[in-house]
Protein backbone atom coordinates (compact mmCIF):
# COMPACT_ATOMS: atom_id res chain seq x y z
CA UNK A 1 0.00 0.00 0.00
CA UNK A 2 2.80 2.43 0.87
CA UNK A 3 4.61 1.58 -2.36
CA UNK A 4 1.48 2.26 -4.41
CA UNK A 5 0.85 5.53 -2.58
CA UNK A 6 4.42 6.70 -3.22
CA UNK A 7 4.13 5.77 -6.89
CA UNK A 8 0.84 7.62 -7.28
CA UNK A 9 2.26 10.71 -5.59
CA UNK A 10 5.32 10.63 -7.85
CA UNK A 11 3.16 10.26 -10.96
CA UNK A 12 0.93 13.08 -9.69
CA UNK A 13 3.93 15.39 -9.30
CA UNK A 14 5.24 14.46 -12.76
CA UNK A 15 1.89 15.53 -14.24
CA UNK A 16 1.25 18.48 -11.92
CA UNK A 17 4.54 20.37 -12.06
CA UNK A 18 4.45 21.29 -15.79
CA UNK A 19 0.69 21.89 -15.90
CA UNK A 20 0.74 24.38 -12.99
CA UNK A 21 2.55 27.05 -15.05
CA UNK A 22 5.79 25.08 -14.71
CA UNK A 23 5.37 25.35 -10.91
CA UNK A 24 6.70 28.92 -11.15
CA UNK A 25 4.02 30.35 -8.86
CA UNK A 26 4.71 30.16 -5.13
CA UNK A 27 1.58 28.09 -4.46
CA UNK A 28 2.55 25.53 -7.10
CA UNK A 29 6.14 25.39 -5.83
CA UNK A 30 4.82 24.85 -2.30
CA UNK A 31 2.60 21.97 -3.46
CA UNK A 32 5.59 20.40 -5.23
CA UNK A 33 7.72 20.70 -2.10
CA UNK A 34 4.98 19.31 0.14
CA UNK A 35 4.44 16.41 -2.28
CA UNK A 36 8.14 15.54 -2.24
CA UNK A 37 8.20 15.82 1.56
CA UNK A 38 5.25 13.44 1.85
CA UNK A 39 6.96 10.96 -0.50
CA UNK A 40 10.13 11.06 1.61
CA UNK A 41 8.15 10.52 4.84
CA UNK A 42 6.30 7.53 3.35
CA UNK A 43 9.58 6.14 2.02
CA UNK A 44 11.13 6.44 5.47
CA UNK A 45 8.18 4.57 6.96
CA UNK A 46 8.39 1.91 4.25
CA UNK A 47 12.15 1.52 4.75
CA UNK A 48 11.69 1.21 8.51
CA UNK A 49 9.10 -1.54 8.06
CA UNK A 50 11.30 -3.44 5.59
CA UNK A 51 14.33 -3.19 7.88
CA UNK A 52 12.26 -4.43 10.82
CA UNK A 53 11.01 -7.41 8.84
CA UNK A 54 14.52 -8.07 7.54
CA UNK A 55 15.87 -8.19 11.09
CA UNK A 56 13.03 -10.48 12.14
CA UNK A 57 13.18 -12.86 9.18
CA UNK A 58 16.89 -12.55 8.33
CA UNK A 59 16.63 -11.46 4.72
CA UNK A 60 18.63 -8.24 5.06
CA UNK A 61 20.23 -8.85 1.64
CA UNK A 62 16.94 -7.76 0.08
CA UNK A 63 17.50 -4.19 1.22
CA UNK A 64 18.86 -1.79 -1.34
CA UNK A 65 22.44 -0.61 -0.88
CA UNK A 66 22.68 2.99 0.29
CA UNK A 67 23.62 5.68 -2.27
CA UNK A 68 27.28 6.46 -2.89
CA UNK A 69 28.82 8.65 -0.19
CA UNK A 70 30.58 11.11 -2.53
CA UNK A 71 27.41 12.68 -4.07
CA UNK A 72 25.80 12.87 -0.63
CA UNK A 73 28.81 14.68 0.83
CA UNK A 74 28.96 17.16 -2.07
CA UNK A 75 25.23 17.89 -1.85
CA UNK A 76 25.46 18.32 1.92
CA UNK A 77 28.37 20.75 1.55
CA UNK A 78 26.44 22.78 -1.01
CA UNK A 79 23.38 23.02 1.24
CA UNK A 80 25.58 23.99 4.17
CA UNK A 81 27.08 26.75 2.04
CA UNK A 82 23.59 28.14 1.36
CA UNK A 83 22.80 28.03 5.08
CA UNK A 84 26.08 29.85 5.70
CA UNK A 85 24.96 32.57 3.27
CA UNK A 86 21.92 33.24 5.47
CA UNK A 87 23.76 33.17 8.79
CA UNK A 88 24.58 36.65 10.22
CA UNK A 89 28.35 37.15 10.46
CA UNK A 90 30.28 39.74 12.47
CA UNK A 91 31.09 42.71 10.29
CA UNK A 92 34.83 42.16 10.78
CA UNK A 93 34.65 38.62 9.36
CA UNK A 94 32.28 39.70 6.60
CA UNK A 95 34.67 42.45 5.54
CA UNK A 96 37.45 39.87 5.11
CA UNK A 97 35.60 37.08 3.27
CA UNK A 98 33.28 39.28 1.17
CA UNK A 99 34.34 42.96 1.05
CA UNK A 100 31.66 43.91 -1.49
CA UNK A 101 28.89 42.44 0.64
CA UNK A 102 30.19 44.38 3.63
CA UNK A 103 30.37 47.63 1.64
CA UNK A 104 26.84 47.27 0.23
CA UNK A 105 25.35 46.14 3.53
CA UNK A 106 26.96 49.01 5.40
CA UNK A 107 25.87 51.59 2.83
CA UNK A 108 22.27 50.34 2.63
CA UNK A 109 21.74 49.51 6.29
CA UNK A 110 19.10 51.60 8.03
CA UNK A 111 20.76 50.86 11.37
CA UNK A 112 24.46 51.82 11.25
CA UNK A 113 25.00 50.29 14.70
CA UNK A 114 24.22 46.75 13.43
CA UNK A 115 27.40 44.71 13.83
CA UNK A 116 26.50 41.57 11.87
CA UNK A 117 25.19 40.90 8.37
CA UNK A 118 24.51 37.74 6.32
CA UNK A 119 26.43 36.97 3.12
CA UNK A 120 23.15 36.82 1.20
CA UNK A 121 22.06 40.18 -0.10
CA UNK A 122 18.38 39.18 0.34
CA UNK A 123 18.07 36.27 2.85
CA UNK A 124 14.34 35.73 2.26
CA UNK A 125 14.90 34.86 -1.41
CA UNK A 126 17.83 32.66 -0.44
CA UNK A 127 15.62 30.85 2.06
CA UNK A 128 13.00 30.15 -0.62
CA UNK A 129 15.64 28.79 -3.00
CA UNK A 130 17.23 26.78 -0.20
CA UNK A 131 14.00 24.91 0.49
CA UNK A 132 13.56 24.24 -3.23
CA UNK A 133 17.07 22.79 -3.46
CA UNK A 134 16.58 20.86 -0.22
CA UNK A 135 13.41 19.15 -1.47
CA UNK A 136 15.02 18.32 -4.83
CA UNK A 137 18.05 16.86 -3.06
CA UNK A 138 15.64 14.83 -0.94
CA UNK A 139 13.87 13.63 -4.09
CA UNK A 140 17.21 12.66 -5.62
CA UNK A 141 18.25 10.66 -2.56
CA UNK A 142 14.82 9.00 -2.41
CA UNK A 143 15.01 7.92 -6.05
CA UNK A 144 18.52 6.54 -5.57
CA UNK A 145 17.32 4.44 -2.64
CA UNK A 146 13.75 3.50 -3.62
CA UNK A 147 13.85 -0.26 -4.16
CA UNK A 148 10.84 -0.60 -6.58
CA UNK A 149 12.66 1.60 -9.08
CA UNK A 150 15.33 -1.11 -9.20
CA UNK A 151 13.26 -4.27 -8.96
CA UNK A 152 10.03 -3.44 -10.78
CA UNK A 153 10.10 -2.93 -14.56
CA UNK A 154 6.39 -2.15 -14.36
CA UNK A 155 7.04 0.78 -12.01
CA UNK A 156 9.70 2.18 -14.34
CA UNK A 157 7.37 1.87 -17.33
CA UNK A 158 4.51 3.57 -15.49
CA UNK A 159 6.75 6.49 -14.54
CA UNK A 160 8.08 6.76 -18.09
CA UNK A 161 4.53 6.76 -19.46
CA UNK A 162 3.64 9.54 -17.00
CA UNK A 163 6.59 11.67 -18.20
CA UNK A 164 5.70 11.11 -21.83
CA UNK A 165 2.01 11.80 -21.19
CA UNK A 166 2.91 15.15 -19.60
CA UNK A 167 5.01 16.08 -22.64
CA UNK A 168 2.35 15.08 -25.15
CA UNK A 169 -0.46 16.87 -23.28
CA UNK A 170 1.65 20.02 -22.99
CA UNK A 171 2.38 19.94 -26.73
CA UNK A 172 -1.21 19.27 -27.79
CA UNK A 173 -2.58 21.94 -25.47
CA UNK A 174 0.01 24.47 -26.55
CA UNK A 175 -0.64 23.89 -30.26
CA UNK A 176 -4.39 24.11 -29.71
CA UNK A 177 -4.13 27.45 -27.90
CA UNK A 178 -1.74 28.90 -30.49
CA UNK A 179 -3.31 27.71 -33.74
CA UNK A 180 -6.93 28.11 -32.63
CA UNK A 181 -6.37 31.75 -31.68
CA UNK A 182 -7.80 31.15 -28.20
CA UNK A 183 -4.45 32.24 -26.69
CA UNK A 184 -4.96 31.28 -23.04
CA UNK A 185 -2.66 29.64 -20.50
CA UNK A 186 -5.17 27.57 -18.58
CA UNK A 187 -7.71 30.12 -17.26
CA UNK A 188 -5.55 33.20 -17.89
CA UNK A 189 -5.97 35.28 -21.07
CA UNK A 190 -2.46 35.55 -22.56
CA UNK A 191 -2.86 37.14 -25.97
CA UNK A 192 0.25 39.28 -25.51
CA UNK A 193 2.34 36.39 -24.13
CA UNK A 194 1.53 33.64 -26.63
CA UNK A 195 3.40 34.36 -29.86
CA UNK A 196 4.25 30.66 -30.26
CA UNK A 197 3.47 27.30 -28.66
CA UNK A 198 4.19 27.40 -24.92
CA UNK A 199 1.97 24.70 -23.43
CA UNK A 200 0.99 25.77 -19.92
CA UNK A 201 4.40 27.40 -19.36
CA UNK A 202 4.63 31.19 -19.30
CA UNK A 203 7.65 31.23 -21.62
CA UNK A 204 8.43 29.38 -24.83
CA UNK A 205 11.96 28.56 -23.68
CA UNK A 206 10.81 26.95 -20.43
CA UNK A 207 8.44 24.79 -22.48
CA UNK A 208 11.18 23.91 -24.98
CA UNK A 209 13.56 23.01 -22.15
CA UNK A 210 10.99 20.64 -20.68
CA UNK A 211 10.45 18.87 -24.00
CA UNK A 212 14.20 18.61 -24.56
CA UNK A 213 14.29 16.16 -21.67
CA UNK A 214 11.06 14.32 -22.45
CA UNK A 215 11.67 13.67 -26.17
CA UNK A 216 15.03 11.81 -25.89
CA UNK A 217 13.75 9.82 -22.90
CA UNK A 218 10.63 8.87 -24.89
CA UNK A 219 12.82 7.84 -27.84
CA UNK A 220 14.75 5.58 -25.48
CA UNK A 221 11.48 4.12 -24.20
CA UNK A 222 10.32 3.52 -27.78
CA UNK A 223 13.51 1.69 -28.80
CA UNK A 224 13.60 -0.27 -25.55
CA UNK A 225 10.27 -1.85 -26.43
CA UNK A 226 11.63 -3.14 -29.73
CA UNK A 227 14.85 -4.36 -28.13
CA UNK A 228 12.87 -6.14 -25.43
CA UNK A 229 10.63 -7.86 -27.97
CA UNK A 230 13.21 -9.09 -30.49
CA UNK A 231 16.33 -9.38 -28.34
CA UNK A 232 18.14 -7.05 -30.72
CA UNK A 233 17.23 -4.20 -33.04
CA UNK A 234 17.32 -5.49 -36.64
CA UNK A 235 16.84 -2.33 -38.65
CA UNK A 236 14.02 -0.03 -39.61
CA UNK A 237 12.27 -2.39 -42.07
CA UNK A 238 12.01 -5.14 -39.50
CA UNK A 239 11.04 -2.57 -36.90
CA UNK A 240 8.19 -1.17 -39.01
CA UNK A 241 6.82 -4.61 -39.80
CA UNK A 242 6.77 -5.68 -36.16
CA UNK A 243 5.26 -2.55 -34.60
CA UNK A 244 2.25 -3.01 -32.34
CA UNK A 245 -0.39 -0.46 -31.39
CA UNK A 246 1.34 0.75 -28.21
CA UNK A 247 4.64 1.26 -30.01
CA UNK A 248 2.93 3.22 -32.79
CA UNK A 249 1.20 5.35 -30.17
CA UNK A 250 4.52 6.12 -28.47
CA UNK A 251 6.09 6.99 -31.83
CA UNK A 252 3.18 9.30 -32.65
CA UNK A 253 3.53 10.94 -29.24
CA UNK A 254 7.21 11.64 -29.92
CA UNK A 255 6.31 13.25 -33.26
CA UNK A 256 3.69 15.43 -31.53
CA UNK A 257 6.26 16.61 -28.99
CA UNK A 258 8.77 17.41 -31.73
CA UNK A 259 6.06 19.48 -33.42
CA UNK A 260 5.40 21.28 -30.14
CA UNK A 261 9.08 22.12 -29.72
CA UNK A 262 9.47 23.29 -33.33
CA UNK A 263 6.45 25.59 -33.08
CA UNK A 264 7.68 26.97 -29.77
CA UNK A 265 10.12 28.87 -32.03
CA UNK A 266 12.80 28.57 -29.34
CA UNK A 267 15.95 28.91 -31.42
CA UNK A 268 18.36 27.29 -29.01
CA UNK A 269 15.72 24.73 -28.15
CA UNK A 270 15.50 23.67 -31.80
CA UNK A 271 19.30 23.61 -32.16
CA UNK A 272 19.58 21.52 -28.98
CA UNK A 273 16.90 19.14 -30.29
CA UNK A 274 18.79 18.61 -33.55
CA UNK A 275 22.02 17.95 -31.66
CA UNK A 276 20.16 15.57 -29.34
CA UNK A 277 18.79 13.62 -32.30
CA UNK A 278 22.27 13.48 -33.81
CA UNK A 279 23.54 11.82 -30.63
CA UNK A 280 20.52 9.51 -30.43
CA UNK A 281 20.92 8.43 -34.03
CA UNK A 282 24.56 7.58 -33.30
CA UNK A 283 23.87 5.74 -30.04
CA UNK A 284 20.79 3.88 -31.33
CA UNK A 285 22.36 2.68 -34.58
CA UNK A 286 22.16 -1.01 -35.48
CA UNK A 287 25.17 -2.70 -33.81
CA UNK A 288 25.05 -5.66 -36.21
CA UNK A 289 25.42 -3.61 -39.40
CA UNK A 290 28.03 -1.08 -40.45
CA UNK A 291 25.75 1.95 -40.33
CA UNK A 292 26.64 5.36 -39.00
CA UNK A 293 23.12 6.43 -38.03
CA UNK A 294 19.91 4.83 -36.86
CA UNK A 295 17.38 4.95 -39.66
CA UNK A 296 14.47 4.70 -37.25
CA UNK A 297 15.55 7.86 -35.41
CA UNK A 298 16.01 9.76 -38.67
CA UNK A 299 12.60 8.55 -39.89
CA UNK A 300 10.79 9.88 -36.79
CA UNK A 301 12.54 13.25 -36.95
CA UNK A 302 11.94 13.46 -40.71
CA UNK A 303 8.22 12.76 -40.37
CA UNK A 304 7.90 15.44 -37.68
CA UNK A 305 9.78 18.04 -39.75
CA UNK A 306 7.72 17.25 -42.88
CA UNK A 307 4.49 17.57 -40.93
CA UNK A 308 5.67 20.88 -39.44
CA UNK A 309 6.68 22.15 -42.90
CA UNK A 310 3.24 21.24 -44.23
CA UNK A 311 1.64 23.31 -41.44
CA UNK A 312 4.08 26.16 -42.03
CA UNK A 313 7.46 27.02 -40.52
CA UNK A 314 7.80 30.60 -41.78
CA UNK A 315 7.46 32.20 -38.33
CA UNK A 316 9.94 29.73 -36.87
CA UNK A 317 12.51 30.32 -39.61
CA UNK A 318 12.13 34.09 -39.32
CA UNK A 319 13.12 33.88 -35.65
CA UNK A 320 16.57 32.64 -36.66
CA UNK A 321 17.19 35.80 -38.70
CA UNK A 322 17.07 37.84 -35.48
CA UNK A 323 19.52 35.56 -33.66
CA UNK A 324 22.44 38.02 -33.93
CA UNK A 325 20.46 40.81 -32.24
CA UNK A 326 19.31 38.47 -29.50
CA UNK A 327 22.89 37.31 -28.92
CA UNK A 328 24.06 40.92 -28.48
CA UNK A 329 21.39 41.47 -25.83
CA UNK A 330 22.36 38.28 -24.04
CA UNK A 331 26.03 39.23 -24.15
CA UNK A 332 25.20 42.39 -22.18
CA UNK A 333 23.33 40.29 -19.61
CA UNK A 334 26.29 37.90 -19.32
CA UNK A 335 28.86 40.70 -19.00
CA UNK A 336 26.89 42.35 -16.19
CA UNK A 337 26.31 39.02 -14.45
CA UNK A 338 30.00 38.20 -14.63
CA UNK A 339 30.70 41.53 -12.96
CA UNK A 340 28.54 40.36 -10.04
CA UNK A 341 30.69 37.26 -9.78
CA UNK A 342 33.85 39.38 -9.80
CA UNK A 343 32.53 41.35 -6.82
CA UNK A 344 31.33 38.22 -4.96
CA UNK A 345 33.91 35.68 -6.14
CA UNK A 346 34.06 33.10 -3.36
CA UNK A 347 30.64 32.89 -1.68
CA UNK A 348 28.39 34.70 -4.18
CA UNK A 349 25.71 37.30 -3.55
CA UNK A 350 23.25 34.73 -2.17
CA UNK A 351 21.25 31.99 -3.85
CA UNK A 352 18.18 33.48 -5.53
CA UNK A 353 19.28 37.10 -5.11
CA UNK A 354 19.99 37.87 -8.78
CA UNK A 355 16.72 39.76 -9.20
CA UNK A 356 17.75 42.13 -6.37
CA UNK A 357 21.44 42.50 -7.17
CA UNK A 358 21.39 42.80 -10.96
CA UNK A 359 19.87 46.34 -11.11
CA UNK A 360 23.01 47.67 -9.42
CA UNK A 361 25.15 46.25 -12.25
CA UNK A 362 22.90 46.78 -15.25
CA UNK A 363 24.68 48.85 -17.90
CA UNK A 364 21.87 49.08 -20.46
CA UNK A 365 18.26 50.18 -20.61
CA UNK A 366 15.50 47.60 -20.53
CA UNK A 367 11.77 47.80 -19.90
CA UNK A 368 10.54 45.69 -17.04
CA UNK A 369 12.17 43.64 -14.30
CA UNK A 370 15.17 41.40 -15.05
CA UNK A 371 14.53 38.07 -13.32
CA UNK A 372 17.36 35.97 -14.79
CA UNK A 373 20.64 36.31 -16.67
CA UNK A 374 19.76 34.15 -19.73
CA UNK A 375 22.41 31.65 -18.58
CA UNK A 376 21.66 29.28 -15.70
CA UNK A 377 25.30 28.48 -14.98
CA UNK A 378 26.58 32.05 -15.02
CA UNK A 379 23.73 33.17 -12.78
CA UNK A 380 24.40 30.32 -10.36
CA UNK A 381 28.08 31.30 -10.33
CA UNK A 382 27.17 34.86 -9.37
CA UNK A 383 24.81 33.68 -6.61
CA UNK A 384 26.86 30.93 -4.94
CA UNK A 385 30.37 31.93 -6.01
CA UNK A 386 33.26 29.74 -7.10
CA UNK A 387 32.90 27.56 -4.00
CA UNK A 388 29.27 26.59 -4.58
CA UNK A 389 29.63 26.29 -8.36
CA UNK A 390 32.76 24.18 -7.89
CA UNK A 391 30.93 21.74 -5.61
CA UNK A 392 28.11 21.33 -8.14
CA UNK A 393 30.56 20.95 -11.04
CA UNK A 394 32.45 18.17 -9.24
CA UNK A 395 29.13 16.49 -8.41
CA UNK A 396 27.92 16.64 -12.01
CA UNK A 397 31.11 15.25 -13.54
CA UNK A 398 31.29 12.49 -10.94
CA UNK A 399 27.70 11.42 -11.64
CA UNK A 400 28.20 11.78 -15.41
CA UNK A 401 31.22 9.49 -15.17
CA UNK A 402 29.13 6.93 -13.27
CA UNK A 403 26.40 7.10 -15.91
CA UNK A 404 28.88 6.80 -18.78
CA UNK A 405 30.71 3.85 -17.25
CA UNK A 406 27.43 2.14 -16.38
CA UNK A 407 25.97 2.53 -19.88
CA UNK A 408 29.16 1.17 -21.42
CA UNK A 409 28.67 -2.00 -19.36
CA UNK A 410 25.19 -2.58 -20.83
CA UNK A 411 24.93 -4.87 -23.83
CA UNK A 412 23.54 -3.33 -27.05
CA UNK A 413 20.48 -5.58 -27.01
CA UNK A 414 19.48 -4.75 -23.43
CA UNK A 415 16.25 -2.67 -23.37
CA UNK A 416 17.21 -0.41 -20.46
CA UNK A 417 20.31 0.72 -22.35
CA UNK A 418 18.11 2.78 -24.67
CA UNK A 419 16.26 4.36 -21.74
CA UNK A 420 19.55 5.26 -20.05
CA UNK A 421 20.96 6.72 -23.27
CA UNK A 422 17.78 8.68 -23.96
CA UNK A 423 17.73 10.08 -20.45
CA UNK A 424 21.41 11.00 -20.61
CA UNK A 425 20.98 12.78 -23.94
CA UNK A 426 17.99 14.67 -22.52
CA UNK A 427 20.11 15.90 -19.60
CA UNK A 428 22.85 17.10 -21.95
CA UNK A 429 20.31 18.79 -24.24
CA UNK A 430 18.80 20.75 -21.34
CA UNK A 431 22.22 21.85 -20.13
CA UNK A 432 23.15 23.01 -23.63
CA UNK A 433 19.92 24.98 -23.82
CA UNK A 434 20.63 26.46 -20.37
CA UNK A 435 23.77 28.15 -21.70
CA UNK A 436 21.57 30.84 -23.25
CA UNK A 437 18.28 30.45 -21.39
CA UNK A 438 16.68 29.94 -17.99
CA UNK A 439 15.77 26.29 -17.51
CA UNK A 440 17.07 24.59 -14.39
CA UNK A 441 15.65 27.42 -12.27
CA UNK A 442 12.13 26.53 -13.47
CA UNK A 443 10.78 24.14 -10.77
CA UNK A 444 9.03 21.80 -13.24
CA UNK A 445 12.20 21.46 -15.29
CA UNK A 446 14.36 21.05 -12.18
CA UNK A 447 11.99 18.34 -10.90
CA UNK A 448 12.14 16.39 -14.18
CA UNK A 449 15.91 16.89 -14.47
CA UNK A 450 16.34 15.40 -10.98
CA UNK A 451 14.02 12.49 -11.78
CA UNK A 452 15.74 11.60 -15.06
CA UNK A 453 19.25 11.89 -13.62
CA UNK A 454 18.36 9.59 -10.73
CA UNK A 455 16.59 7.15 -13.06
CA UNK A 456 19.61 6.88 -15.36
CA UNK A 457 21.92 6.39 -12.37
CA UNK A 458 19.69 3.58 -11.07
CA UNK A 459 19.52 1.80 -14.42
CA UNK A 460 23.16 1.71 -15.51
CA UNK A 461 25.10 0.67 -12.37
CA UNK A 462 22.44 -1.80 -11.27
CA UNK A 463 22.47 -3.60 -14.59
CA UNK A 464 26.25 -3.53 -14.51
CA UNK A 465 26.20 -5.40 -11.20
CA UNK A 466 23.80 -8.01 -12.57
CA UNK A 467 25.96 -8.91 -15.56
CA UNK A 468 27.43 -12.41 -15.31
CA UNK A 469 31.11 -12.57 -14.40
Amino acid sequence: MIHKTIKLLLIGLILFTPIAFGAMELWALSIMELGILLIIILWAIETGIVRFLASEKSFGSAITNPPSAIPMVLLALFLLLILFQMFPLPSGILKIISPKTFALRSALSLEPSVSSFPLSFYPLLTRIEFFKWLTLVGLFIFLLGWKPLEQSDRTKKQLLVAVMTAGVLESLYGMFEFFSGHRHILHLPAEAMISSVTGTFINRNYFAGYLLMVIPLSMGFLFSREAGRTGRYRGWRHGLSSLDGKTLLIGFGVIVMILGLLFSASRMGIVSLLLAFTLISLFFRNPWKARTFSRGVILILGLAVLWAAWIGLDAVINRFFTASESFKERWEFWANTFQIFKDFPMFGSGLGTFIQVFPMYRSFHITGLVTHSENDFLQLLSEVGALGAGLLAILFFFLAWKVFSGIRALSSGEPVRYIALGGGVGILALMLHSLVERNIQVPANAFLYTFIFALVLRIAPIRKEKKPS
